[in-house]
């Protein structure tokens, strides 16, 4: 269902104007912790190269990363589009050389241990359900500009066709080919590449190794910032979000405002490290993609005649897979999480109702036109 705003407005038609304003409003709020993750991630990788002699230095190196990415967004579509595919292409040429050194040099098994022996199993797996969320979560985001992209029937499969296992490649060979050849998986935390590559080849090699890890942290946000601003911007043409948001560049059709106000939450938020924003960002992520897979079963059940470029197929057994096996994941991933992420988590998310009340309150009907999605009228309100 190809419309502006995506899963948010799917979700919308779905369930109505309460939960559509939750799915949108976690989702939004939601990725400020991802943003600022990036930039965090970014400065991290500067202190291996050169000396971050404060907290608040590193901080500002985490701001002026996503100051930089949200200029050009506002740009456009087609310039972020461009670059990112150029800067993909880059970040790949010190991995391939990192990863066949790694393996050249192999001396130890790099699944063993499988665990940290000293962390029980329930922790660990919940650890990294959350990583993985992280990592590979986001695609759906894609949905918020379906409109500006073309023939997306066709291009958005092909296209995570190819990018979810190129993803996982790049993720998963390199940390194999390091602790293939050092060994050292007690000391691999945020940005150790660098030190890895340094140790496996010298300095040059840990200069490009980040050089690649600053290009994959540009890359990941400048695609997550061209996703996220488009769901203020269809909240605000609802009419739940003031009506400035909404408003496009004369010249390059973006929507400036949510993006500048997305990016100072994010810079706020960049005094934390990796660790606790990831924490937090599971749980807003878990309860919009809950939200959007639910949709997908409520549509498919209300409006079965509905025009769809793209069917989920298998019939009502393939629709419970693609339902239920992530939904169980999620719950998974929560429930193993440490206390303080859940303290903080749970806060979040219990935000969404609160703003929703003030939404409702500033505009007690929300503008039905803006969210056109085939649905029958008794279900979206």
């Amino acid at each position: 269902m190809p419309v502006e705003g995506g899963f948010y407005r799917w979700t919308r038609a779905a369930f109505g104007d309460f939960w559509g304003f939750q799915c949108g409003w976690w989702n939004w709020t939601g990725t400020f912790f991802m943003w600022a993750s990036y930039g965090v991630v970014l400065a991290d990788y500067v202190a291996q190269v050169t000396p971050v002699h404060s907290r608040l230095v590193h901080w500002a190196i985490a701001v002026i990363f996503l100051v930089l990415v949200a200029g050009l967004n506002i740009l456009g579509i087609r310039v972020v589009g461009k670059l990112t595919l150029v800067l993909l292409l880059l970040q790949m040429l010190p991995v391939a050389a990192f990863i066949f050194l790694g393996f050249s040099h192999a001396h130890f098994n790099p699944f063993h241990p499988w665990m940290p022996p000293d962390r029980p199993w329930r922790e660990v797996y919940g650890v990294g359900l959350a990583l993985a969320l992280w990592i590979y979560s986001g695609y759906e985001q894609l949905s918020t500009v379906i409109e500006e992209v073309e023939e997306p029937a066709r291009n958005f499969p092909r296209g995570l066709a190819i990018v979810v296992p190129l993803a996982a490649v790049i993720y998963f060979l390199p940390m194999a080919a390091g602790l293939a050849a050092l060994g050292n998986w007690q000391e691999w935390q945020t940005a150790y590449l660098v030190m890895a590559g340094r140790l496996l080849g010298g300095s040059s090699m840990g200069l490009a190794m980040f050089a690649g890890a600053a290009l994959c942290a540009f890359v990941l946000l400048d695609a997550t910032v061209l996703s996220v601003s488009r769901v203020p911007f269809t909240m605000a043409e609802d009419g739940y979000l003031h009506s400035s948001l909404a408003r496009l560049h004369p010249r390059f059709g973006t929507p400036v405002l949510a993006i500048v106000i997305s990016t100072l939450f994010c810079s706020l938020l960049a005094f934390g490290s990796v660790t606790q924003l990831i924490a937090i960002y599971a749980w807003m992520r878990s309860a919009t993609s809950v939200l959007t897979l639910l949709s997908l079963w409520r549509l498919r059940r209300v409006a079965p005649e509905t025009k769809r470029s793209f069917v989920v197929p298998g019939g009502k057994a393939g629709l419970a897979v693609v339902v239920i096996i992530p939904s169980v994941l999620f719950a998974w991933a929560l429930i193993n999480s440490d206390p303080a992420s859940r303290l903080w988590g749970i806060a979040c998310l219990g935000l969404g109702p609160v703003a929703y009340y003030f939404a409702k309150r500033r505009q007690p009907t929300a503008n039905p036109a803006a969210s056109p999605v085939d649905v029958p009228p008794q279900i979206n309100g």
